[in-house]
């Protein structure tokens, strides 16, 4: 599979989310987005794209609770309903699904938060043209 490196006029949307859930340059798909658990990096290592215009903001973790909210909380109730285990037990189980829920999303929805500003060009993204 040969990865298309955008020119500054046309830049795939859903090819860079895709890039971005795995963590990865928008650009080339082949470098790490992020230098640690939720820094982005200034550049691409690989390509030399400019990574810093991201604006991520308060966006990954708005997703994150929206999303671990509404899997999480449905769950539990069904969960209550039809078995009606300790509260303890319930407690123990549901709260560590909603951490590690938490911290699985919540890097790979950065990097497809930044992919989506890269893609369209929002934020300083824009080819050499600030």
């Amino acid at each position: 599979m040969t990865d298309h490196i955008a020119t500054d006029d046309t830049r795939p949307t859903w090819p860079a989310l895709r890039k971005g859930w795995r963590k990865k340059c928008p650009n080339c798909g082949s470098g790490p987005l992020l230098r640690g658990y939720l820094e982005v990096r200034h550049s691409c290592p690989v390509c030399r794209e400019e990574l810093h215009h991201h604006r991520a903001d308060d966006g990954p973790a708005y997703l994150t609770i929206l999303i671990v909210g509404h899997l999480m909380a449905p769950l539990l109730h069904i969960v209550f309903v039809n078995f009606r285990p300790e509260p303890l037990v319930l407690f123990s189980i549901f709260g560590v699904g909603c951490v590690a829920l938490t911290l699985y999303l919540l890097p790979r929805l950065k990097g497809v938060i930044v992919a989506f500003q890269w893609a369209r060009f929002m934020h300083g993204f824009s080819g050499g043209v600030t």
